[in-house]
Protein backbone atom coordinates (compact mmCIF):
# COMPACT_ATOMS: atom_id res chain seq x y z
CA UNK A 1 0.00 0.00 0.00
CA UNK A 2 1.34 3.46 -1.46
CA UNK A 3 2.19 5.84 1.64
CA UNK A 4 3.92 9.42 1.58
CA UNK A 5 5.99 10.93 4.00
CA UNK A 6 5.54 15.15 3.67
CA UNK A 7 7.50 17.74 5.62
CA UNK A 8 6.31 21.29 6.70
CA UNK A 9 8.74 23.11 4.45
CA UNK A 10 6.64 21.23 1.03
CA UNK A 11 9.02 18.24 0.49
CA UNK A 12 6.51 14.84 -0.06
CA UNK A 13 8.02 11.36 -0.56
CA UNK A 14 6.18 8.54 -1.72
CA UNK A 15 6.77 5.12 -0.34
CA UNK A 16 5.57 1.57 0.82
CA UNK A 17 3.27 2.07 3.90
CA UNK A 18 4.06 -0.74 6.35
CA UNK A 19 3.00 -1.56 9.90
CA UNK A 20 -0.59 0.74 10.60
CA UNK A 21 -2.00 2.12 8.09
CA UNK A 22 -3.32 5.13 10.09
CA UNK A 23 -2.26 8.64 9.65
CA UNK A 24 0.76 10.33 12.15
CA UNK A 25 2.36 13.35 12.92
CA UNK A 26 5.87 13.89 14.48
CA UNK A 27 9.19 15.73 14.34
CA UNK A 28 11.26 14.16 11.92
CA UNK A 29 15.01 13.14 13.66
CA UNK A 30 17.39 10.54 12.06
CA UNK A 31 19.42 7.98 13.79
CA UNK A 32 22.54 6.38 12.17
CA UNK A 33 23.28 3.67 13.90
CA UNK A 34 23.53 0.49 11.96
CA UNK A 35 22.26 -1.69 14.32
CA UNK A 36 19.92 -1.96 17.00
CA UNK A 37 16.41 -1.02 15.39
CA UNK A 38 14.40 -2.59 18.26
CA UNK A 39 15.95 -0.38 20.83
CA UNK A 40 15.62 2.59 19.11
CA UNK A 41 12.09 1.78 17.93
CA UNK A 42 11.32 1.37 22.11
CA UNK A 43 13.65 4.04 23.41
CA UNK A 44 11.20 6.84 25.01
CA UNK A 45 13.02 9.69 24.01
CA UNK A 46 12.02 9.05 21.23
CA UNK A 47 7.95 10.16 22.08
CA UNK A 48 6.50 11.96 20.17
CA UNK A 49 9.10 11.73 17.10
CA UNK A 50 8.75 10.10 13.10
CA UNK A 51 12.27 8.29 13.42
CA UNK A 52 14.22 7.83 10.12
CA UNK A 53 17.70 5.21 9.98
CA UNK A 54 20.04 6.34 7.78
CA UNK A 55 21.44 2.56 7.69
CA UNK A 56 19.39 1.01 4.34
CA UNK A 57 18.21 -2.55 5.47
CA UNK A 58 16.52 -2.50 8.94
CA UNK A 59 14.02 -5.82 10.00
CA UNK A 60 16.59 -8.22 8.86
CA UNK A 61 16.34 -9.83 12.97
CA UNK A 62 13.23 -9.58 13.22
CA UNK A 63 11.84 -8.27 16.95
CA UNK A 64 12.58 -10.45 20.03
CA UNK A 65 11.65 -10.48 23.44
CA UNK A 66 15.19 -9.44 24.44
CA UNK A 67 15.75 -6.01 23.18
CA UNK A 68 12.95 -3.63 24.41
CA UNK A 69 14.29 -0.51 26.22
CA UNK A 70 10.35 -0.15 27.33
CA UNK A 71 7.35 -1.63 27.08
CA UNK A 72 5.65 0.33 24.54
CA UNK A 73 6.98 2.47 22.20
CA UNK A 74 6.33 6.09 22.45
CA UNK A 75 7.32 7.40 18.78
CA UNK A 76 4.98 8.76 16.53
CA UNK A 77 6.53 6.71 12.93
CA UNK A 78 9.23 4.59 11.07
CA UNK A 79 10.97 5.66 8.30
CA UNK A 80 13.63 3.30 6.47
CA UNK A 81 14.62 2.61 3.21
CA UNK A 82 13.95 -1.32 2.99
CA UNK A 83 12.21 -3.22 5.74
CA UNK A 84 12.82 -7.09 5.75
CA UNK A 85 9.68 -9.34 5.16
CA UNK A 86 11.65 -12.07 6.27
CA UNK A 87 13.78 -12.01 9.23
CA UNK A 88 16.43 -14.46 9.29
CA UNK A 89 17.85 -14.83 13.61
CA UNK A 90 17.23 -17.56 15.86
CA UNK A 91 15.44 -15.08 18.86
CA UNK A 92 13.10 -13.32 15.91
CA UNK A 93 9.30 -13.73 17.29
CA UNK A 94 7.69 -10.54 14.77
CA UNK A 95 8.48 -9.01 11.95
CA UNK A 96 8.87 -5.05 11.65
CA UNK A 97 5.79 -4.76 9.89
CA UNK A 98 3.83 -7.50 12.48
CA UNK A 99 4.99 -5.79 15.49
CA UNK A 100 4.22 -2.19 14.24
CA UNK A 101 1.03 -3.61 13.29
CA UNK A 102 0.47 -4.70 17.06
CA UNK A 103 1.51 -1.22 18.60
CA UNK A 104 -0.60 0.68 15.84
CA UNK A 105 2.92 2.31 14.50
CA UNK A 106 2.91 3.53 10.60
CA UNK A 107 5.97 3.06 9.31
CA UNK A 108 6.96 4.12 5.40
CA UNK A 109 9.80 2.12 3.67
CA UNK A 110 11.25 3.44 0.26
CA UNK A 111 12.06 6.90 0.14
CA UNK A 112 15.17 8.57 -0.29
CA UNK A 113 17.10 7.71 2.87
CA UNK A 114 20.07 9.90 1.35
CA UNK A 115 18.13 12.82 0.99
CA UNK A 116 15.68 13.53 3.98
CA UNK A 117 18.73 13.56 6.44
CA UNK A 118 20.15 16.52 3.83
CA UNK A 119 16.78 18.11 4.18
CA UNK A 120 16.99 17.93 7.89
CA UNK A 121 21.02 19.11 8.13
CA UNK A 122 19.58 22.26 6.22
CA UNK A 123 16.39 23.05 8.06
CA UNK A 124 16.86 21.55 11.09
CA UNK A 125 14.60 19.46 12.68
CA UNK A 126 10.96 19.14 10.68
CA UNK A 127 7.36 18.12 11.66
CA UNK A 128 6.45 15.95 9.24
CA UNK A 129 3.05 13.53 8.78
CA UNK A 130 3.56 9.92 6.96
CA UNK A 131 -0.71 9.78 5.45
CA UNK A 132 -2.03 7.70 3.33
CA UNK A 133 -1.33 9.09 -0.50
CA UNK A 134 -5.11 10.17 -0.68
CA UNK A 135 -4.08 12.74 1.33
CA UNK A 136 -4.11 16.88 -0.32
CA UNK A 137 -0.06 17.58 -0.04
CA UNK A 138 -1.06 21.45 0.43
CA UNK A 139 -3.62 20.33 3.09
CA UNK A 140 -1.07 18.29 5.01
CA UNK A 141 1.86 20.84 4.43
CA UNK A 142 -0.87 23.54 5.58
CA UNK A 143 -2.03 21.63 8.71
CA UNK A 144 1.91 20.80 9.76
CA UNK A 145 2.67 24.37 9.82
CA UNK A 146 -0.28 25.38 12.31
CA UNK A 147 0.75 22.78 14.63
CA UNK A 148 2.22 22.99 17.73
CA UNK A 149 4.86 20.46 19.02
CA UNK A 150 3.70 18.31 22.83
CA UNK A 151 5.48 19.61 25.56
CA UNK A 152 4.39 17.06 27.93
CA UNK A 153 6.58 14.05 26.48
CA UNK A 154 8.13 13.64 30.23
CA UNK A 155 4.94 13.24 31.70
CA UNK A 156 3.56 10.64 28.62
CA UNK A 157 6.74 8.21 29.10
CA UNK A 158 7.43 8.69 32.80
CA UNK A 159 6.64 5.77 35.29
CA UNK A 160 2.98 6.88 37.54
CA UNK A 161 4.12 5.02 40.00
CA UNK A 162 6.87 4.48 42.16
CA UNK A 163 8.50 0.41 42.07
CA UNK A 164 11.31 -0.96 43.72
CA UNK A 165 13.93 -3.58 41.57
CA UNK A 166 15.72 -5.06 44.58
CA UNK A 167 18.74 -5.52 45.40
CA UNK A 168 21.47 -5.77 48.00
CA UNK A 169 23.99 -3.23 47.54
CA UNK A 170 23.51 0.40 47.49
CA UNK A 171 19.97 2.14 47.65
CA UNK A 172 19.72 4.12 44.56
CA UNK A 173 16.46 6.13 43.73
CA UNK A 174 16.26 6.60 40.08
CA UNK A 175 14.36 9.03 38.66
CA UNK A 176 12.20 8.27 35.34
CA UNK A 177 12.28 11.04 32.68
CA UNK A 178 11.70 8.66 30.07
CA UNK A 179 13.59 6.06 31.23
CA UNK A 180 15.58 3.30 28.75
CA UNK A 181 15.14 -0.61 31.14
CA UNK A 182 18.91 -0.22 29.92
CA UNK A 183 19.69 1.98 32.55
CA UNK A 184 18.03 -0.40 34.92
CA UNK A 185 19.51 -3.29 34.24
CA UNK A 186 23.23 -1.66 34.42
CA UNK A 187 22.14 -0.67 38.29
CA UNK A 188 21.05 -4.19 38.63
CA UNK A 189 23.84 -5.95 37.47
CA UNK A 190 26.10 -4.42 40.01
CA UNK A 191 23.60 -5.34 43.21
CA UNK A 192 21.83 -1.99 43.33
CA UNK A 193 18.91 -1.68 45.27
CA UNK A 194 16.47 0.49 42.88
CA UNK A 195 13.68 2.69 43.35
CA UNK A 196 12.79 4.13 40.32
CA UNK A 197 10.03 7.16 40.85
CA UNK A 198 7.86 9.52 38.69
CA UNK A 199 9.68 12.71 37.36
CA UNK A 200 7.94 15.22 39.65
CA UNK A 201 8.62 12.95 42.90
CA UNK A 202 9.17 16.16 45.03
CA UNK A 203 12.82 16.08 46.98
CA UNK A 204 11.46 15.19 50.39
CA UNK A 205 10.06 12.52 48.96
CA UNK A 206 12.92 11.14 47.67
CA UNK A 207 14.91 11.62 50.96
CA UNK A 208 12.11 9.63 52.94
CA UNK A 209 13.44 6.66 50.70
CA UNK A 210 17.31 7.50 52.53
CA UNK A 211 19.31 6.98 49.13
CA UNK A 212 22.64 6.76 49.27
CA UNK A 213 22.27 8.15 45.69
CA UNK A 214 19.93 9.63 42.96
CA UNK A 215 20.44 8.83 39.08
CA UNK A 216 18.23 11.31 36.25
CA UNK A 217 17.70 9.32 33.76
CA UNK A 218 17.40 9.74 29.88
CA UNK A 219 14.31 11.27 28.18
CA UNK A 220 12.46 13.13 25.54
CA UNK A 221 11.70 16.92 24.79
CA UNK A 222 12.90 20.60 26.73
CA UNK A 223 14.78 19.95 29.68
CA UNK A 224 12.85 23.11 30.43
CA UNK A 225 9.73 21.58 29.95
CA UNK A 226 10.57 19.99 33.08
CA UNK A 227 10.14 22.22 36.25
CA UNK A 228 9.23 19.85 38.58
CA UNK A 229 12.69 17.73 38.27
CA UNK A 230 15.04 21.21 38.34
CA UNK A 231 13.09 22.04 41.82
CA UNK A 232 13.82 18.62 43.03
CA UNK A 233 17.68 18.64 42.11
CA UNK A 234 18.25 22.43 43.54
CA UNK A 235 16.96 20.66 47.12
CA UNK A 236 18.66 17.38 47.08
CA UNK A 237 22.08 18.69 45.37
CA UNK A 238 25.20 18.17 48.03
CA UNK A 239 22.50 16.48 50.18
CA UNK A 240 22.88 13.00 48.33
CA UNK A 241 25.27 12.54 45.13
CA UNK A 242 23.95 12.50 42.03
CA UNK A 243 24.52 10.79 38.80
CA UNK A 244 22.57 12.18 35.27
CA UNK A 245 22.25 10.78 32.14
CA UNK A 246 21.06 12.85 28.74
CA UNK A 247 17.87 14.71 29.81
CA UNK A 248 18.78 13.91 33.15
CA UNK A 249 22.40 15.84 32.36
CA UNK A 250 20.68 19.07 31.11
CA UNK A 251 17.56 19.03 33.93
CA UNK A 252 21.08 18.73 36.30
CA UNK A 253 22.46 21.92 34.15
CA UNK A 254 19.55 23.92 34.63
CA UNK A 255 19.30 23.49 38.05
CA UNK A 256 22.65 24.88 38.92
CA UNK A 257 21.68 27.83 37.34
CA UNK A 258 23.29 26.92 33.33
CA UNK A 259 21.18 26.97 30.68
CA UNK A 260 20.21 24.80 27.75
CA UNK A 261 19.03 25.58 23.80
CA UNK A 262 18.28 23.68 21.01
CA UNK A 263 20.38 22.22 18.40
CA UNK A 264 19.85 22.37 14.90
CA UNK A 265 19.23 18.07 14.22
CA UNK A 266 20.64 16.70 17.32
CA UNK A 267 23.14 14.06 17.90
CA UNK A 268 20.93 10.36 17.42
CA UNK A 269 23.15 7.27 16.72
CA UNK A 270 25.86 4.71 17.77
CA UNK A 271 28.99 6.19 16.84
CA UNK A 272 29.99 9.86 18.18
CA UNK A 273 33.13 9.75 19.53
CA UNK A 274 33.45 11.61 23.08
CA UNK A 275 36.77 12.72 24.52
CA UNK A 276 37.18 13.13 28.25
CA UNK A 277 39.38 16.15 29.38
CA UNK A 278 41.07 14.78 32.16
CA UNK A 279 42.49 12.01 30.22
CA UNK A 280 42.63 13.02 26.75
CA UNK A 281 40.91 9.37 26.46
CA UNK A 282 38.01 9.30 23.27
CA UNK A 283 34.94 6.84 24.00
CA UNK A 284 32.43 5.80 20.66
CA UNK A 285 29.27 6.53 22.40
CA UNK A 286 25.29 6.14 21.73
CA UNK A 287 23.43 9.38 21.87
CA UNK A 288 19.78 10.98 21.16
CA UNK A 289 19.37 14.10 21.93
CA UNK A 290 18.01 17.25 20.58
CA UNK A 291 18.98 19.80 22.90
CA UNK A 292 22.58 20.90 24.35
CA UNK A 293 23.88 22.93 27.82
CA UNK A 294 25.05 26.21 26.34
CA UNK A 295 28.67 26.55 27.38
CA UNK A 296 28.95 30.44 27.71
CA UNK A 297 26.38 29.75 30.68
CA UNK A 298 28.55 27.79 32.20
CA UNK A 299 30.40 31.56 33.54
CA UNK A 300 27.66 31.38 36.12
CA UNK A 301 27.74 28.45 37.76
CA UNK A 302 29.74 25.76 39.74
CA UNK A 303 30.11 23.28 36.84
CA UNK A 304 32.99 22.21 34.99
CA UNK A 305 32.79 20.35 31.52
CA UNK A 306 34.40 16.91 31.49
CA UNK A 307 34.10 15.86 28.26
CA UNK A 308 33.17 17.00 24.94
CA UNK A 309 31.76 15.79 21.48
CA UNK A 310 34.82 15.73 18.90
CA UNK A 311 32.25 16.46 16.29
CA UNK A 312 30.71 19.92 16.74
CA UNK A 313 32.57 20.53 20.36
CA UNK A 314 29.09 20.88 22.21
CA UNK A 315 29.48 19.80 25.99
CA UNK A 316 28.88 15.59 26.76
CA UNK A 317 29.75 15.65 30.60
CA UNK A 318 29.60 18.27 33.51
CA UNK A 319 30.63 17.76 37.28
CA UNK A 320 30.22 20.14 40.31
CA UNK A 321 33.16 21.91 41.57
CA UNK A 322 31.59 21.40 45.20
CA UNK A 323 29.52 18.16 45.54
CA UNK A 324 29.21 14.91 44.61
CA UNK A 325 27.43 15.28 41.34
CA UNK A 326 28.35 14.57 37.62
CA UNK A 327 26.41 13.98 34.28
CA UNK A 328 27.32 13.01 30.95
CA UNK A 329 25.11 13.73 27.28
CA UNK A 330 25.60 9.85 26.10
CA UNK A 331 24.28 6.87 27.23
CA UNK A 332 26.79 4.74 29.04
CA UNK A 333 24.43 1.75 29.17
CA UNK A 334 24.65 1.56 25.30
CA UNK A 335 21.17 -0.17 24.62
CA UNK A 336 21.95 0.06 21.66
CA UNK A 337 25.45 0.90 20.52
CA UNK A 338 29.03 0.51 22.20
CA UNK A 339 29.82 0.16 25.74
CA UNK A 340 33.02 2.18 25.94
CA UNK A 341 31.67 4.11 28.91
CA UNK A 342 29.57 1.72 31.05
CA UNK A 343 32.77 2.14 33.99
CA UNK A 344 30.63 5.72 35.18
CA UNK A 345 28.57 3.26 36.72
CA UNK A 346 31.43 2.15 38.36
CA UNK A 347 32.38 5.80 39.35
CA UNK A 348 29.29 6.43 40.39
CA UNK A 349 29.31 3.74 43.25
CA UNK A 350 32.65 4.67 44.41
CA UNK A 351 31.73 8.29 44.31
CA UNK A 352 28.41 7.37 46.87
CA UNK A 353 31.19 4.87 48.59
CA UNK A 354 33.79 8.00 48.98
CA UNK A 355 31.22 10.52 50.11
CA UNK A 356 29.93 8.23 52.69
CA UNK A 357 33.41 7.49 54.14
CA UNK A 358 34.11 10.97 54.42
CA UNK A 359 30.94 11.59 56.54
CA UNK A 360 31.87 9.24 58.66
CA UNK A 361 35.09 10.29 59.76
CA UNK A 362 33.81 13.59 60.22
CA UNK A 363 31.75 12.17 62.72
CA UNK A 364 33.91 10.05 63.84
CA UNK A 365 36.05 12.80 64.72
CA UNK A 366 33.75 15.15 66.72
CA UNK A 367 34.19 15.68 70.35
CA UNK A 368 31.13 14.70 72.47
Amino acid sequence: MKAQLILEEGTVFIGDGFGSHMDTMGEVVFNTGMTGYQEILSDPSYCGQIVMLTYPLVGNYGINRDDFESINPALKGFIVKEVTDFPSNWRSEFTLDEYFKMKKIPGIAGIDTRKLPRIIRQYGTLKGAICSIDRDPYEVVSRLRQTRLPIDQVRTVSTKNSYPSPGRGKRIVLVDLGMKHGILRELNKRGCDVVVVPYHTTAEEILRLRPDGIMLSNGPGDPKDVPEAIHMIKQVIGVIPIFGICLGHQIFALACGANTVKMKYGHRGSNHPVKELATGKIAITSQNHGHTVETESLHQTRLTITHTALNDGTIEGLKHLDYPAFTVQYHPEASPGPEDANGLFEHFLAMIAAEKQEVTTICQNVQI
